[in-house]
């Protein structure tokens, strides 16, 4: 029973949601005049109940009935009820895919905590491949590593540091990389990226468990243990003619996709081939300074960089095949072929030396280099004669491998002046260290000629020892120890590995001190 109305509205409104009958009942009730339940005679109490539920009912139907003959409303009502259950639905959609985002987040932090899946854009199409060809590997004499995690415990770091250091970015704010200038003999500039600690450690250790464990063609000797610039020179000694060919861009030329390719042809993974590749190339960067921040923007692909322990070694590797079909052109010629780094010479005696003989020699080897991705430098060509001085990476060859006299004049000379005057004020090639530049020069020349090189390199050392250490004359580079490096020959415009200290070199091309 409802309790009695506050207001003549609410007393309306009850009447209106009954009857006046049920109502006048429930208040007689209320007021003690007519028993709750009925117990008088022929009473209508039930009746006017009943009558009530029944007008109730029929209310309701009546409403119904109206909004059933009223399309607007019955559209409108229909499209309420579907967007109420379109909120419920896109609620319930958002709740699970969040669970289901999270659950994704959690298993890909748990994957990527033991795997490496994504190293960039444009470079991890393979990286879920980790089957290598055992056959292959064990016959280059290759550790056999399947995959890139295995990779970073066999280099000992860990898997994240792998990541950083391969994962391939267009832009950053970190550089695995310090670039510097130096100039070129011949006059411009070389830019050599040295890469910093971590990245060095990984690429000598790729260097020494893995290139330097392959087998080079006889022909090549840059960069190959018990090889030498003299080892390539000794070939030619006495030749009729010396023909030099020169690679240009050598180590730009070698991309990301001609690394990783090599790999996977010495039987390693999808995997390891990328990750190995990454490390040991890089990109041209542009430094970009943006609200005081320094961002790294890569332009172009990947590529050797000149400085990376790694460079000549992979360089060696991919002219096996190139120094294979140059040594057959030049057999079936009648020359003689080796080649150290980018430096190819062809020697001949007799007919060979002829011009056709020659000149189809530098057709066909132009051909081949083109065919295996490289270009000769069309300014570095050199036919030389035995009327005239024959020069190997910096070795004259004529009658034996010696050093050009006009150099040793000079050499002589300035050891003469540093002997008599001291080292200040004294400057031999490009190097800042006057004493280490000629100490240096002086292994060198000992090297190709001993007879002539041993009495100046003992001369060398004796100036070492009576002024203490380097000398550095005006505008030089700062001081560095005076220890012997192993001289290399030298293409002006073709990359060359270069250590941060480079002696001094003679003025014409030839040989480099790393």
């Amino acid at each position: 029973m409802a309790g009695q109305p506050t207001s003549r509205e609410a007393l309306y409104e009850r009447i209106r949601s009954t009857s006046k009958e049920e109502v006048i009942l429930e208040e007689m009730i209320r007021l003690g005049f007519w028993p709750a339940q009925g117990a008088v005679p022929h009473d209508p109490a039930e009746e006017i109940r009943r009558r009530g539920e029944l007008e109730r009912q029929l209310s309701e139907l009546r409403e119904k009935s109206r909004k059933l003959y009223n399309e607007k409303a019955l559209i409108a009502e229909q499209r309420k009820q579907r967007l109420a259950e379109s909120r419920r639905k896109q609620k319930e959609t958002k709740a699970r895919r969040e669970r289901e985002r999270q659950e994704r987040a959690q298993k890909w932090a748990q994957r990527k905590a033991g795997e490496i899946l994504f190293l960039g854009e444009d470079v991890s199409g393979g990286m879920s491949h980790k089957t290598c060809d055992a056959e292959l590997i064990k016959r280059e004499g290759v550790p056999a590593i399947a995959s890139a995690e295995e990779l970073a415990r066999a280099m000992g770091i860990a898997l994240k540091e792998l990541r950083f250091l391969a994962y391939n970015r267009k832009v950053s704010r970190v550089t695995h990389y310090r670039r510097f200038l130096l100039p070129k003999k011949t006059g411009g500039l070389r830019l050599i990226s040295a890469p910093m600690p971590r990245l060095k450690r990984a690429q000598a250790w790729a260097l020494e468990h893995i290139f330097n464990k392959l087998s080079f063609e006889p022909a090549a000797h840059g960069f190959v243990a018990g090889r030498s610039i003299v080892s390539n020179a000794r070939p030619h000694v006495g030749a009729d003619v010396v023909v030099n060919l020169d690679l240009k861009d050598f180590f730009p030329t070698v991309s990301f996709p001609r690394v990783k390719g090599a790999l996977r042809h010495l039987g390693y993974s999808e995997s390891v081939a990328t990750a190995l590749a990454l490390v040991c190339t890089e990109p041209e960067v542009d430094e970009v300074g943006l609200d005081g921040t320094t961002w790294y923007v890569a332009r172009g692909e990947r590529f050797l960089p000149q400085g990376s322990p790694c460079s000549p070694a992979i360089t060696n590797l991919l002219c096996r095949r190139l120094d294979r079909r140059l040594h057959g052109l030049a057999q079936a010629l009648g020359f003689v072929y080796t080649r150290y780094a980018d430096d190819l010479t062809f020697s001949g005696r007799g007919e060979a030396a002829e011009s056709k003989r020659v000149g189809k020699l530098l057709r066909g080897a132009a051909d081949i280099v083109a065919h295996e991705g490289f270009v000769v430098h069309p300014d570095k060509t050199r036919v030389m004669r035995r009327g005239r001085r024959q020069e190997v990476t910096g070795v004259v060859v004529n009658d034996k491998t010696s050093v050009p006299r006009d150099e040793l004049r000079k050499f002589r000379a300035t050891l003469y002046q540093i002997e008599k005057d001291g080292p200040a004020d004294k400057r031999w090639g490009n190097g800042g260290d006057v004493l280490a530049a000629v100490h240096g020069y002086a292994c060198f020349v000992a090297m190709v000629d001993p007879s002539r090189g041993q009495p100046l390199l003992a001369r060398a050392r004796a100036l070492l020892a009576k002024h203490g250490g380097p000398s550095k004359p005006p505008g030089g580079s700062g001081p560095r120890a005076p220890t012997p490096v192993q001289p290399t020959a030298n293409a002006p415009e073709a990359p060359k590995p270069v250590a941060p200290a480079t002696p001094a070199a003679p003025a014409k091309k030839g040989w480099k001190l790393f």
